[in-house]
């Protein structure tokens, strides 16, 4: 029995040091919300309500044993602490992406609390659509690679038989692409990786690259990201040119 209660101990101590570690500084407090309200995100670069009222901070980062702290579950870590306090919204204020010092993705955000906040983000996604793509003969790919391993490796990104980028360390890119329908992104260095990617004019896309371990120089990686995870990956890159370029 003793041995049983130690090795649930165990796993129970194991499991809490490979989440994500998360901090906070709450000022103000109100009724806690249902698990089931949704907690609205504003990342970097996006504008909060005139009427946002901030309840304190929240760090959600590495534990030092962390394994599972995607960005969706940093930022899922995040949303349980807002509804603790009241809070309806997050405003993202440091996002930093894994790189050599941590394989976790780690955010600074404000907890904010918003009132009429549905009807603020109505008005704010009718105003957010990006008019030049209604009806565009294009779409865009968004293409972003954090710091990391490999930082001297760059390599092409291709889509079908056309080079559409250089992928460097710590690199963000824009492309308009002018050709519907399926096909391929691929980029090689010591072997090929390569994922399928249906163009459709008017849409946006976001794809993460990386460099992996390899033999000699390491193997790319390629991978199609949602748009609120690539949004935020892109834009943290994006925000930290702007800084450096000042």
């Amino acid at each position: 029995m003793k041995i049983n209660v130690f090795l649930i101990i165990g796993s129970i101590l194991f499991l809490t040091s490979c989440s994500a570690r998360l901090t906070s500084s709450i000022q103000k407090t109100y009724a806690p919300l249902d698990y089931k309200e949704e907690v609205r995100v504003f990342n970097l670069g996006e504008e909060t309500p005139p009427n946002a009222e901030k309840l304190g901070t929240v760090k959600v980062g590495d534990s030092g044993f962390s394994t599972n702290c995607n960005y969706a579950v940093v930022i899922d870590k995040a949303k349980t602490e807002a509804r603790k306090v009241g809070g309806n919204a997050l405003k993202i204020t440091e996002y930093k992406l894994p790189d050599v010092m941590s394989t976790c993705h780690r955010i600074t955000a404000d907890v904010l609390k918003v009132d009429d906040i549905e009807n603020y983000m109505a008005i704010a996604k009718t105003a957010d659509i990006d008019s030049a793509l209604i009806g565009a003969d294009y779409a865009i790919i968004n293409v972003y690679r954090p710091s990391g391993q490999g930082a001297l490796v760059n390599y092409d990104l291709y889509l079908g038989d056309s080079v559409i980028c250089r992928v460097t360390n710590n690199f963000c890119e824009s492309i308009k692409i002018y050709k519907s329908g399926l096909n391929t992104l691929w980029a090689r260095t010591e072997t090929k990786a390569e994922i399928p990617i249906n163009v459709e004019f008017g849409k946006t896309y976001y794809v993460l690259c990386g460099l992996k371990m390899g033999v000699a120089v390491g193997r790319p990686s390629i991978e199609m990201v949602d748009n609120t995870t690539g949004k935020a990956g892109f834009n943290a890159i994006q925000q930290k040119k702007d800084k450096k370029n000042k």
